[in-house]
């Protein structure tokens, strides 16, 4: 039997160990009361915000470019509602398909009716595949990787986009929103209206041209995120909306163009033709109307976004129909009016140089209209004989050549014109009869014009108006006009281009029933593809009708079966214009009594 007071001594210290493991299990109950009061009391709220930071984002609304119209109001090019489909590989991968139930009939998976016997992204693909238009496989290899955004694919409609919303894969996959750019127009002005690049700026054509104007201002959202990327209701913070981009009016009429653009193809077919230009411009307004070429490209594919239109940046010698700037020069200096009388030989000498016409002849007794009409170069020589140099040069700069245009179309090339200085002895000669420079068709377009509108020279125009997202209109500014030739100048020419015209029509060419024209014809040799001039321009411009001017229309053909301006380009003008006659609903012209003489 254990001695009392060792018993009472044992007890003794086992209350002492006793006491002692309770004061530190006091003292760890203590710290752990002090740090739960720290974690709640000082650094709850920091844990808060991180928390509430970690599911804060901030996303763009993206503003909606503008479109672009035709001058009635037709959508040649808009920004329609599309989406980019974003898969999230990490929660993919965990997918677990839900069998269709009654109770989970509303939020359950199934392919064709039928369980899903796969998971993953195996079970994930299966269900995009035939929504996406992709294969499962496709798909599985972009869902396979890391991360939790995976691009599957854009400009996805919105009907596609409910479609997926509707397989219930919320926080694997959804949508954002994304435009596309539309052109309803397929070929028609493809290259001329160009097209923008991924990130939805203009790189070609209008696009480029216009971009600034198209172009809106993004807004934002700031709000809290769920684990599937979808927004938290009522946690928005702050925002502001998206400013859409300006609506660009054109002066283009895209009836017009189109059948301008089916004239030029027919042309190129019946002349064998490389290729052919075309232009139509307002005589009152300086407005381009069509502005067509042979060239059969989408707008918005990525050739039209390589390259420019034809009818902007393809230059070429003008020929005769140089001939009228040079006789306007002659005639507003006094050398000359259009009713002098000349004798003409087939050829003539200056300087050692030799100078032909286009056909042999002998001596003629033509008046400087009837030079125009017969388009000889050596009877343009022979009345351009005292017009300087300098003088020479002026007149082609007055009527706007060898110079921009003004439009500030993207690729523009504004041809090629030496000051007087550097013209060599018979390049002093061929600049009168439309040799020895270049232009492109916008600008021997509106250098026609300048007889058509009395003299005067009104900058073109390609835009006709903006409207802002707020919906206000504002029409294009327009340059000054600049008064090239005195009006009684201009109505000389005018009269014997009449006669041109008349020309041409008598033969069965370039005429249009039941209106005036007032024409020039020009053909030019130019540099073929083996460096030599082995290769032929072809244009017609033309004024109708003569006797109320409303369009110049220029039509330009490259190495056309048939040589001649008058019996090739000609007839092409001769078909756009008796279509714009009946569109625009122009009265018939009067008969002509006023016809300078042009033999004596």
């Amino acid at each position: 039997m254990m001695h009392p007071i060792r018993s009472f001594k044992a007890l003794t210290q086992q209350a002492q160990r006793a006491v002692a493991l309770g004061v530190v299990l006091a003292m760890i109950a203590s710290v752990c009361l002090v740090r739960l009061g720290v974690i709640q009391l000082v650094e709850g709220a920091h844990t808060a915000q991180a928390a509430t930071q970690s599911r804060t984002v901030k996303v763009t609304l993206d503003a909606k470019r503008g479109r672009i119209l035709d001058t009635n109001g037709v959508v040649l090019a808009q920004s329609v509602e599309r989406y980019t489909i974003i898969g999230n590989p990490e929660a993919a991968q965990d997918f677990t398909p839900l069998d269709c139930t009654p109770r989970t009939k509303d939020y359950c998976q199934q392919l064709d009716g039928k369980p899903l016997k796969t998971t993953g992204v195996a079970a994930v693909a299966q269900l995009l595949a035939p929504l996406l238009g992709m294969s499962a496989a496709e798909i599985g290899g972009k869902l396979a990787g890391t991360g939790q955004y995976a691009v599957l694919k854009k400009d996805v409609t919105p009907e596609v986009k409910r479609k997926i919303s509707a397989l219930h894969l919320g926080g694997i996959v959804y949508g954002e929103l994304s435009d596309e750019r539309v052109y309803s127009n397929g070929t028609l002005m493809g290259v001329f209206l160009g097209g923008v690049n991924d990130e939805g700026k203009g790189v070609a054509g209008v696009e480029q041209l216009e971009d600034r104007t198209l172009t809106g201002t993004d807004g934002y959202e700031i709000y809290q995120q769920g684990n599937g990327g979808e927004q938290i209701p009522g946690t928005m913070t702050e925002s502001k909306n998206a400013v859409n981009g300006s609506d660009v009016q054109l002066t283009i009429d895209r009836d017009v163009q189109w059948r301008v653009e089916q004239i030029l193809k027919q042309s190129q077919d019946t002349y064998k033709a490389g290729w052919g230009i075309a232009v139509v411009q307002n005589v009152k307004t300086g407005q381009i109307v069509a502005l067509a070429d042979t060239d059969t490209v989408e707008a918005g594919s990525d050739d039209a976004k390589l390259n420019v239109a034809r009818a902007v940046n393809q230059t070429f010698e003008p020929g005769s129909i140089g001939k009228v700037f040079t006789m306007s020069g002659v005639i507003q200096e006094g050398l000359h009016t259009m009713g002098d009388k000349f004798t003409v030989p087939g050829t003539i000498t200056i300087d050692g140089q030799k100078y032909k016409d286009s056909f042999d002849h002998g001596d003629e007794h033509w008046t400087m209209a009837g030079i125009l009409e017969q388009s000889s170069n050596v009877g343009t020589i022979l009345a351009a004989e005292n017009l300087s140099d300098d003088k020479r040069y002026e007149y082609l700069t007055k009527f706007g050549l060898g110079q921009p245009t003004g439009l500030g179309l993207p690729g523009e090339s504004q041809g090629l014109l030496a000051q007087a200085a550097q013209w060599d002895g018979r390049t002093r000669n061929t600049i009168l009869f439309g040799q020895g420079y270049t232009v492109n068709a916008l600008q021997l377009t509106n250098a026609v014009s300048v007889i058509a509108n009395n003299g005067v020279r009104k900058p073109q125009t390609i835009i006709k108006s903006v409207t802002g997202a707020d919906g206000k209109v504002h029409e294009t500014e327009v340059g000054e006009s600049t008064r090239v030739i005195d009006e009684s100048v201009s109505k000389q020419l005018l009269n014997a281009m009449e006669s041109v015209s008349e020309h041409y029509a008598s033969k069965g060419f370039a005429g249009v029933d039941g209106y005036r024209v007032a024409a020039k014809s020009g053909t030019a040799e130019v540099a073929g593809d083996d460096g030599k001039l082995s290769s032929l321009i072809s244009d017609y411009s033309a004024i109708i009708p003569a006797d109320n001017p409303q369009f110049v229309v220029t039509v330009v053909l490259k190495d056309p079966e048939g040589n001649y301006g008058g019996l090739t380009a000609g007839p092409v003008f001769a078909e756009i214009g008796k279509f714009l006659m009946q569109k625009y609903e122009v009265p018939n012209s009067q008969p002509r009594k006023d016809a300078i003489p042009v033999e004596w």
